[in-house]
């Protein structure tokens, strides 16, 4: 039997079965008949999180009048959640689920002392309050997040959202980013958190530091550390960043949050 024989609902059922939403966009082209399948929900619902209701209210679901409609409304903008502390989204190629812990979210150390942290909005930001540092000697940053609402059998990684406006006291030693399961291993790496520091202002500790780069959306990021969510995990994914041995007073650092998302190994 010819494909252009097959009724759109059985070309439908194999689109289905696609690994990605990428693989059913490439499918679309291969005739017409794949094209107009390809919009049915059965395609688009797998992509969907099952559990989508219990992390995300019904109030905050799109309104849409197909799954693939659905799908992009999740995929192309955050969806803020948990009382506006994290933003759901699912990125685009691969459907997986994606989650920024705010910064009202993590555990900052002093965050709720005025002389060392202010709290305020900026119209780049997906939240409505940003941390920006005032000055602490002492950068500590926690957070954590439940294995279970990630997409499992993925491999993760954490990343560290932020920007630098005339920022001093970074260069005095590396900050030291973590990333590990409760009651599991962690693994560490130092980086250099400001991109604006040249090498001659470095010492050798700087050496080869992984340095952020900057994000579509204008923000910096640095990669933290990844880690295979093998979906059965019951833990917690704790995240720190950390430099408390300089004693040097640190300024001129605005935190968004951490994103978790899947990481593509080439």
């Amino acid at each position: 039997m010819k494909e252009q024989e097959l009724p759109e609902g059985c070309i439908a059922e194999i689109l289905s079965y696609a690994a990605t939403p990428a693989d059913v966009l490439n499918l679309s082209l291969v005739s017409k008949a794949f094209a107009s399948a390809s919009e049915y929900d059965t395609v688009w619902d797998r992509f969907i999180p099952s559990d989508l209701s219990s992390f995300l209210p019904s109030s905050s679901i799109p309104s849409s009048t197909s799954k693939k409609a659905l799908y992009y409304a999740l995929s192309d903008n955050p969806t803020i959640i948990d009382q506006g502390k994290k933003s759901f989204q699912l990125e685009k190629r691969s459907g997986k689920k994606c989650f920024v812990l705010s910064a009202r979210d993590l555990n900052i150390t002093w965050g709720g002392t005025s002389q060392y942290w202010e709290w305020t909005n900026l119209p780049q930001s997906r939240f409505e309050e940003v941390a920006r540092l005032y000055a602490v000697c002492w950068l500590e940053i926690s957070g954590k997040i439940n294995i279970r609402v990630l997409s499992p059998n993925t491999l993760y990684a954490a990343f560290l959202v932020f920007k630098m406006i005339d920022a001093s006291g970074f260069h005095h030693r590396p900050v030291e980013l973590s990333v590990g399961i409760l009651g599991g291993s962690s693994s560490f790496k130092n980086v250099c958190l400001d991109p604006s520091l040249e090498d001659d202002e470095l010492d050798d500790t700087f050496l080869g530091l992984q340095r952020p780069s900057e994000r579509e959306d204008g923000w910096l990021e640095i990669e933290m550390g990844e880690f295979f969510n093998s979906g059965m995990e019951e833990d917690e994914l704790h995240m720190k960043i950390n430099e408390t041995t300089s004693n040097m007073w640190k300024h001129g650092f605005i935190l968004e949050g951490i994103e978790v998302r899947p990481k593509h190994v080439r």
